[in-house]
């Protein structure tokens, strides 16, 4: 292997194999000046600083010594813009085993950790020219991160446009005042002695409109008997349509004042220019706001026949409200029969945008339906299966096996409840057996003596 003795820092001159070679001197740079640390394993022959050198001869190859010794910690070269580095005497020879050294190290002025350098001396080759020389160079550079680095700014910056967009698509809509009234009355809610939620119909959300909330909590279902309150439920329904409740209920106190109070008789003498006013200054359809004056119109006629409009409307319903017992909002039809057969009627009597899915909403808002979903009807299955027995088992007085059928009327009737209510796999035959297997049916032949053991028993329960 050749070898490079450079005699002087700043001569152009460098003897190899003891030959003078001419080399620019910018080729001499050594590690500590360099930009970027070596990746690869250095060999023996290309030329090495001359504080490497050195220090490699202070070993002895040929011994065979394989130890990891520590080198002298290298630093980052120092930025163009600081001063320059200061000049550090030459070291001796040191405890630590070191050989004296006439590197001018830099000593920049930022504080940087730089790990050791390791290097690996194996034995010697069998040519006993060559001896490999491994150096680590993976930690010999490596900083502190500053905090405020460009990279760590843009997570941080991303983290926060991420937040606020979760917070915007989280609270659409609402204005900074109802964002604490909510926070308000949920802590109020938290404070309470009983940790039952109430539950409401699917379609109210925690992140539903407060206004929307105190709809349904106070309005929805409610029946209604005053013309006036009927009269403005039937023009909020047919503006809702295409919209959402949401929206018109924002609305509701500048409908108010633009169809005075929802009078009839006010609104029916309503001119041309009010009308034209009305839809510009709310944002509703010209041909909308005509329908309300006609249905004004409407409602003052009816009233001469039917002394109201609420004897009117509640008269297709026998003066009752509807009660349904759906268990969830999406078995909640857009439209029933009865509102067809309401809607027919209205059309046939001259009112506007009646149509029958108008016509249900305004029945579920006036109350004449109650479409609020069912939570519990019982509270138990034990009451639910036994309620069709009248809480005692059925005694039955089958003398032969042969005599017991696979149904009975009874569990044909339970089965179909059960299918009606979601159930699966609960035929009659099914049922039948399941009741005999509940006790809620003894079917013990007479002679078996189990069969006045149950008879004494349901006595007893």
């Amino acid at each position: 292997m050749c070898s490079s003795n450079i005699k002087s820092d700043h001569a152009a001159v460098a003897e190899i194999d003891g030959r003078p070679v001419l080399q620019p001197a910018s080729n001499r740079v050594t590690l500590s000046e360099a930009g970027w640390p070596l990746k690869k394993p250095l060999q023996k022959s290309v030329s090495l600083p001359t504080w490497f050198t050195k220090t490699a001869a202070c070993f002895d190859v040929d011994s065979g010594d394989s130890t990891l010794i520590a080198l002298p910690k290298l630093s980052p070269p120092p930025s163009p813009t600081s001063k320059p580095a200061r000049i550090v005497p030459e070291r001796g020879n040191e405890p630590n085993g070191l050989c004296s050294s006439t590197e001018k190290p830099v000593v920049p002025k930022v504080p940087v950790k730089s790990a050791a350098m390791v290097r690996k001396i194996p034995k010697k080759s069998a040519g006993g020219s060559q001896v490999a020389v491994s150096i680590d160079f993976s930690l010999a550079f490596e900083c502190d991160r500053v905090p405020g680095s460009i990279a760590a700014a843009q997570r941080e910056h991303a983290a926060l446009v991420q937040a606020q967009r979760k917070l915007r698509v989280a609270h659409y809509g609402r204005t900074p005042a109802k964002l604490e009234e909510m926070v308000v009355s949920v802590d109020h809610s938290s404070n309470g002695t009983s940790g039952h939620e109430e539950k409401k119909c699917s379609f109210i959300t925690p992140n539903s409109d407060l206004v929307y909330v105190a709809y349904h909590d106070e309005e929805w279902g409610v029946p209604v008997h005053d013309d006036r309150m009927l009269f403005e439920l039937l023009v909020l329904a047919g503006a809702q349509a295409g919209m959402d409740w949401t929206a018109i209920l924002k609305k509701r106190n500048g409908f108010r004042a633009a169809f005075a109070e929802f009078d009839a008789w006010t609104v029916s003498k309503f001119t041309e220019r009010q009308m034209a006013s009305i839809s510009v200054e709310h944002g509703l359809d010209l041909g909308r706001v005509r329908g309300v004056v006609a249905n004004a119109n409407r409602i003052i006629e009816v009233r001469r026949e039917f002394d109201s409009l609420d004897k009117y409307l509640w008269g297709f319903v026998n003066h009752k409200p509807i009660s349904t017992s759906y268990r969830s909002c999406r078995k909640i039809p857009a439209k029933t029969s009865k509102s067809e057969s309401i809607s027919k009627d209205m059309v046939r009597r001259g009112f506007r945008f009646v149509g029958p899915t108008v016509v249900h909403s305004f029945m579920q808002a006036a109350g004449l339906t109650n479409d609020h979903i069912v939570r519990r009807e019982f509270d138990s299955l034990d009451k639910y299966l036994w309620g069709f027995v009248n809480h005692k088992p059925i005694s039955t007085s089958y003398r032969s096996c042969r005599k017991i059928p696979a149904k009975t009327s009874k569990s044909e009737s339970i089965s179909k409840d059960m299918v009606r209510r979601g159930f699966r796999f609960v035929g009659p035959t099914v049922v039948h057996s399941f009741m005999q297997a509940a006790g809620l049916t003894n079917d013990h032949i007479v002679s078996c003596p189990r069969h006045l053991h149950c008879s004494s028993l349901s006595a007893i329960n």
